[in-house]
């Protein structure tokens, strides 16, 4: 059943997204061209499919769902493209494509991640949940994708890129605090991750144990996720990734491998999974799909 649903779920994002999207043609034509560029590009859907995923295991109707997942795709097709430019991770190739600023240039750029923002949440405003439930969707997005969420995991990032190896010599010697990485990749991956879980749980109606239960799920997942990525930037290739492979080790960014080692990183993705499994063994719902991404995030190759 779950690959069946991925599908179907997968083709309807990618309707839903290309109908939320501003024609090509309308002007501002160069802004609408680079929002498209960011967005109808490929990638995976992870978190589309998660918000899909929960609001089905509780019972909620498919169309119900597309607000939800739409924004949250939105949002993070935003980030990759201001994280994506020179004064970020200065990258050129995203999803096998050139990257919006590569393909049209750094103002655009910018504007085009803003532009997807702003429709993000003026998307996730028209959902057709009752108000207070499209409130409590607005709030866990807006929440997810500041300070307290993505961007705060940025700057964290930017701030130990560059200083990774110096803090290796101080987690060596017990002078730093081991959890930091962890609480990095919480807040730069793991809260949008996490939010597409309660976004569909919120607009499904799941109880607050359920929730509670599923953030069990979405931590264990977003944390699984970053180690993943780090894992692929050293042992993919570009043509497999879609992205260029080896930044991180080049930019000496923080990362699991470069903490824990190669193998450490594996047996801590194996604990992960276990604490997906283990959540999702609590829950009274028919929880497969959660199930089956958790699985395709820890064994993905790209």
């Amino acid at each position: 059943m779950p690959e069946a649903a991925f599908a179907a779920w997968r083709a309807r994002i990618e309707a839903a997204l290309d109908a939320a999207l501003p024609a090509a043609a309308s002007a501002p034509q160069g802004l609408h061209a680079a929002m498209r560029h960011g967005v109808l590009n490929g990638g995976k859907r992870m978190r589309p499919l998660l918000a899909y995923a929960t609001g089905n295991a509780f019972g909620a109707e498919v169309a119900s769902l597309d607000a939800a997942a739409v924004a949250v795709e939105l949002v993070h097709c935003y980030s990759l493209v201001h994280d994506d430019l020179p004064a970020m991770d200065d990258d050129a190739l995203r999803r096998g494509q050139p990257t919006v600023h590569v393909a049209f240039d750094e103002a655009t750029a910018i504007l085009a991640g803003d532009a997807l923002q702003s429709l993000a949440f003026e998307v996730l405003a028209r959902a057709p949940q009752e108000p207070d439930r499209r409130v409590a969707m607005l709030a866990e997005l807006a929440q997810a994708s500041g300070a307290a969420g993505m961007c705060g995991g940025q700057a964290l990032d930017i701030d130990a890129t560059g200083k990774w190896g110096q803090s290796r010599l101080s987690l060596a010697k017990g002078d730093s605090d081991p959890t930091f990485l962890e609480r990095l990749h919480a807040l730069k991956t793991g809260a949008l991750l996490r939010a597409s879980v309660r976004l569909g749980a919120i607009a499904a109606g799941a109880d607050e144990a359920s929730r509670a239960t599923l953030d069990r799920y979405a931590d264990a997942l977003g944390l699984a996720f970053q180690i993943r990525d780090d894992l692929l930037d050293i042992e993919g290739d570009a043509a497999t990734l879609g992205k260029t492979a080896g930044k991180d080790v080049e930019q000496d960014k923080a990362t699991f491998p470069a903490l824990l080692g190669i193998e450490a990183s594996r047996a801590r993705l194996a604990e992960l999974g276990e604490v997906m499994d283990q959540a999702l063994a609590a829950l009274q719902a028919d929880t497969a799909a959660l199930a089956a991404l958790g699985r395709r995030v820890i064994e993905r190759d790209r």
